[in-house]
């Protein structure tokens, strides 16, 4: 039987592996520093590849730099051997829910989610710290070479990820800043799905960088818009030269040709007003058929030069003259300027019905209809400015529902749920995954709960965040609070407490819950990674490799997170043959990390042909058993896949 590997995967190895699909001369085999054998790409042949001429040396070229870039993108491709530690105490529905809150280092965060997530997530929103001299920054530790980041990802380092200030004393660093940034949206870009959105939050301290890096990631050609959000309309009063009002929120797409990527906006109060004419359907506008753009003419395009003809009795319009509908109208210009129809006559034919005409004069004008809802009930959207003012949207209001729930302000600046939820709108559909891995107070699971609960959506959210202490003396301290993590897991349960009890849309599942998680070192002991550097002393300690603290709940989120199984799918536990089994969405996955197992009960499991099934490598009850469960699955159950920790 195979092993697990438990640990996040190597995504240089991934990235030389669609390499050698598209160039197979530019990729060899080289020993690593451990003397192993692995893919390795030969940058000159690979950089000849890629040009019509000779290569020599490098050359200049547009791109972003910055000390530690490509430390930056080592880390970033480099796997840890962590996992996602499930804590059932702090969470809301652990059972059944299927929100995720993890407490942790984004970075880390994101490389255990890679396998599960890989693709799956609609919508990303992060407000990152701006480096601004007052804030924090993640301090990356990039000095471990390729024999190292094993015994790193198992804290053997004591200081661990730092969380330090970037001041402005020290510069204000911007290659800091940029490294931090660069790894964790690269790692999260894999994550969106092809019509997947991510939005950052930004001042003008970084803004510009910003676009650079995430141009270099997305592609330049997938930046959507830069929005200007009014976040304090009376602007602060202590910048120099201009007291500025609002901030910036960058757009990238994953892939710019998707309409599906970003949605409209519902109409409301003005634009509402426009549907002043009813027909048995509903509320509707008039808009001109006709094209008033006089560069789309009978010459540039001439299939949509074409009459329609009008029944002066009714204003009924018809694509053919018969005897009710006689009277000819061309698309032309009052003056007499040739113009075009907006409709070519194919869909003039299949929606013909909601074209009228209206006597003007002496003239008939076409118009189409514009219905304030579609046939399904849904109210007609708009697209989103780019400059946000609403008065919901601001610190002020942010700080206000902070208040509202906590009867403190236990943080100082944050987003207003209505921004985040008017993010939410745009960027995901009803059933999307929704990720924010600067969580902060968690306002985005707040914007996901009530976007839900509004329009009927069943969105799922994965948040993350730091345990950043919070300072003894200040609001949040003193309401007992030790850390940011703290307050965004109650703000959650007041937050889904408070929606519950009011008007919700019946479509909505009413999933106001989450899963605990924290990124803690891996279940595994040391020997489990490096069984080559085994010593005599180690030997009676590798009988059993999984730590003495750890559960079998903690080794099953692990295997999750190492077999790309959903994180909240519904997990049952039975005993069975006086042993403790987990199933993970019935047969989607069967772990059990008891000792002893006998055959009866690896036959019992097989007999259920479970997608996937994992026991512990020193779980059996003999070392015949141990041979034999291949054999016994193969016969009863042979598309099950099967592996041991």
């Amino acid at each position: 039987m195979d092993k697990l590997k438990m640990h996040s995967p190597d995504l240089s190895q991934v990235n030389i592996a669609k390499i050698r699909s598209l160039f197979p001369g530019c990729v060899t085999e080289a020993r690593d520093e451990a003397g192993t054998l692995r893919l390795a790409v030969d940058f000159d042949l690979l950089k000849q590849e890629l040009s019509d001429s000779v290569v020599e040396g490098t050359q200049e070229r547009y791109r972003l730099d910055w000390p530690g870039k490509r430390e930056a993108l080592a880390l970033a491709n480099a796997p840890i051997a962590k996992m996602l530690r499930p804590c059932r105490a702090e969470s809301v529905d652990f059972d059944i829910t299927k929100n995720l809150f993890i407490e942790g280092d984004n970075l880390e965060a994101l490389k255990l989610l890679q396998e599960t997530y890989l693709g799956k997530i609609k919508m990303i929103y992060i407000d990152p710290p701006y480096n601004t001299g007052n804030d924090f920054i993640y301090e990356d530790d990039f000095s471990q070479d390729a024999e190292e980041y094993l015994s790193r990802s198992n804290q053997k380092d004591s200081e661990g990820n730092r969380l330090v200030s970037n001041t402005i004393s020290n510069g204000r660093f911007h290659s800091d800043w940029l490294s931090m940034m660069h790894a964790r949206i690269r790692l999260a870009s894999r994550l969106l799905t092809d019509d997947g959105v991510l939005f950052v939050s930004i001042d003008d301290n970084e803004a510009s960088n910003l676009i650079k890096i995430c141009s270099e990631i997305f592609g330049e050609e997938n930046f959507v818009a830069q929005l200007a959000v009014q976040l304090n309309p009376r602007g602060r009063h202590l910048d120099r030269y201009i007291a500025k009002t609002h901030e910036a929120i960058l757009i990238f797409v994953k892939d710019g040709l998707n309409s599906a990527s970003i949605h409209g906006l519902e109409k409301e109060g003005r634009m509402v007003d426009e549907y002043n004419k009813k027909d048995e359907r509903g509320p509707y506008r008039l808009l001109g058929l006709r094209n008033r753009n006089q560069s789309f003419n009978p010459v540039t395009r001439p299939k949509l030069y074409y009459p329609l003809y009008v029944n002066e009795s009714n204003g009924e319009v018809s694509l053919n003259k018969t005897d009710l509908h006689r009277f000819e109208v061309w698309p032309d210009a009052p003056d007499g300027t040739k113009t075009c129809w907006t409709w070519g006559k194919e869909k003039v034919s299949k929606e013909g019905s909601i074209l009228c005409a209206e006597r003007t004069g002496n003239e008939w004008r076409i118009y189409r209809k514009d219905y304030l809802h579609s046939e399904g009930g849904e109210v007609s959207k708009t697209l989103a400015k780019s400059l946000w003012t609403d008065k919901e949207i601001t610190n002020d209001y942010g700080r206000k529902a902070i208040k509202d729930l906590f009867g403190t302000a236990v943080m100082d600046f944050p987003k207003s749920p209505e921004l985040i939820k008017k993010l939410v709108k745009i960027g995901s559909g009803h059933d999307s995954i929704v990720l924010d891995f600067f969580s902060g107070s968690a306002t985005t699971a707040e914007a996901v709960f009530s976007a839900n609960a509004e329009d009927g959506g069943n969105r799922r959210f994965i948040v993350v965040q730091l345990q950043e202490a919070v300072d003894l003396d200040s609001a949040a301290g003193k309401a007992g609070y030790k850390n940011i993590a703290e307050i965004g897991r109650e703000r959650i349960r007041r937050v889904g407490s408070k929606i519950l009890e009011g008007e919700c849309n019946n479509a909505w599942g009413r999933d106001c819950g989450f899963r605990a998680l924290k990124v803690d070192t891996s279940n595994m002991k040391d020997v489990y990674y490096r069984p080559d550097q085994l010593s005599q002393a180690d030997l009676f300690e590798s009988v059993d490799n999984v730590k003495p603290d750890r559960t079998a709940e903690d080794l099953l989120f692990q295997v999750l997170v190492d077999w790309g199984v959903d994180l909240t799918l519904p997990i049952r536990r039975e005993t069975l043959q006086g042993k403790t089994v987990f199933f993970v969405d019935d047969n989607a996955l069967v772990a059990c990390f008891d000792q002893g197992i006998s055959e009866e009960l690896v036959k019992e499991l097989a007999k259920a042909e479970p997608l996937r099934v994992v026991f512990r490598d020193n779980g059996f009850a003999s070392d015949a058993l141990k041979i034999n469960v291949e054999q016994i699955f193969r016969q009863l159950s042979p598309s099950t896949e099967l592996k041991t920790l």
